[in-house]
């Protein structure tokens, strides 16, 4: 069972936020091309990092705590689902408080 933890917390992560989407329309989900322009630079420099920290030897992961799906580099799958996860379940906060608020991101069309 603590092979599924780090899937368990990562899908928790998206069941939490999924009301955001639902509740409040922020319509990241809906919005597949903003989505990928906000996670992009985030996903490549943190599996980049990773990459090069395990090529190094400056950290590793414990087989008895993810799936053992490994993709190639030497990273569990859960650590490149994280670079995903994370990143979106932020921008959902952050677009729910924007709804809530009423403020801007500044990336609105002109009236």
């Amino acid at each position: 069972m603590a092979r599924l933890t780090y899937l368990a917390v990562l899908a928790g992560c998206l069941l939490g936020t999924l009301p955001l989407e639902v509740w409040l329309r922020t319509r990241v989900y809906a919005r597949t091309r903003r989505w990928l322009l906000a996670i992009a630079p985030t996903f490549a420099l943190f599996v980049l990092w990773d990459l090069y920290a395990i090529a190094r030897g400056h950290w590793s992961y414990d087989p008895r705590q993810t799936s053992g799906i490994v993709v190639p580099g030497g990273i569990p799958l859960e650590e490149v689902l994280f670079f995903v996860v994370v990143p979106t379940c932020a921008i959902l906060a952050f677009e729910a408080v924007r709804a809530v608020k009423g403020w801007p991101a500044g990336d609105e069309e002109p009236e």
